[in-house]
């Protein structure tokens, strides 16, 4: 396990820490408005992806490129990969297909598979997450009479998938 999905976890941990709270303020409504706790989690989840992304890439790129570290190329190597993580928002299926296959020759993606989900799916379900987040952050709802942006059981989903495509994008890191 790399160090960067054992941050992950540990932030994913406090996205379960709102889910909880919601449970609690769910029965005290005057209290505050419990569905701000839901878009947090959802925006905590996939800052959390965003940044395992980063971090995970980092980690592998010294640990390869460990022996040219210093040299020139080393250098000019490391400069692309920061100037790369600097533009690197929301990041869906193709943007992190894009990111390892650059430095790594990976299709990470096509390893995204686990237990009744496909590489095309985890694809799919993540491009999906990465919108809805987009929506939860710059939108705000005025109409109490719409759907939520997110309700509890597909929050817990929401948890579910990223723990697993991160634990697949870990394990697909084992081959580089």
């Amino acid at each position: 396990m790399t160090l960067s999905l054992q941050n992950f976890n540990r932030a994913l941990s406090e996205a379960e820490q709102l889910l909880t709270c919601f449970e609690t303020l769910n029965n005290h409504p005057e209290l505050c408005s419990y569905d701000v706790l839901k878009k947090a989690s959802l925006i905590m989840i996939l800052t959390a992806w965003e940044t395992y992304v980063e971090d995970v890439v980092t980690e592998r790129f010294d640990d390869k490129f460990a022996l040219i570290k210093g040299s020139q190329f080393g250098r000019f190597a490391e400069k692309q990969l920061h100037e790369r993580l600097k533009f690197f928002h929301n990041p869906n299926s193709n943007k992190t297909k894009k990111l390892f296959e650059e430095f790594f020759g990976l299709d990470v993606t096509e390893q995204w598979k686990w237990p009744n989900v496909l590489p095309k799916d985890a694809r799919e379900q993540l491009n999906k997450w990465i919108n809805k987040r987009g929506d939860a952050v710059h939108r705000v709802q005025f109409d109490t009479t719409k759907p939520q942006i997110i309700k509890k059981d597909e929050l817990e989903k929401c948890l579910r998938f990223f723990k697993a495509l991160a634990q697949a994008t870990d394990k697909a890191l084992e081959q580089i």
